[in-house]
C-alpha cells in the first residue's frame, strides 16, 4: 500500500487511479450510462437551484475549526492538496 502519512492510528492511502464515489468503486459502464445520459440533456426546472459559497460537509452548516499538525502531516497534507488540484 502507498501511503504518505503514517501515524499511530492512521494511515492516509492514496490510490488515486481507482474510481470512487462515494467510496464506492465506479465502473467503466456505470460512468459511460452517465455520460450517455448527460448527452441526452437534462430537465434543468427539475435541477435544485444553485447554493452560493462553498459546499457544506456533512449534514447542517460547517463550522470553521484551528488544527495543530506536525511539520510531516502538514507537508503530505499540502501535497496531497496540490496532486489533486482544485475541484
Amino acid at each position: 500500500m502507498n501511503s504518505i502519512v503514517q501515524g499511530e492510528n492512521f494511515v492516509y492511502d492514496t490510490h488515486m487511479s481507482e474510481r470512487l464515489l462515494h467510496g464506492n468503486p465506479v465502473s467503466d459502464e456505470q460512468i459511460q450510462a452517465w455520460a450517455d445520459e448527460a448527452e441526452r440533456g437534462y430537465d434543468l426546472t427539475k435541477l435544485a437551484p444553485p447554493r452560493p459559497g462553498r459546499p457544506s460537509v456533512g449534514k447542517g452548516p460547517g463550522v470553521a475549526v484551528t488544527v495543530r499538525l506536525d511539520e510531516q502531516t502538514l507537508s503530505a497534507l499540502m501535497e496531497r492538496a496540490a496532486s489533486e488540484g482544485d475541484r
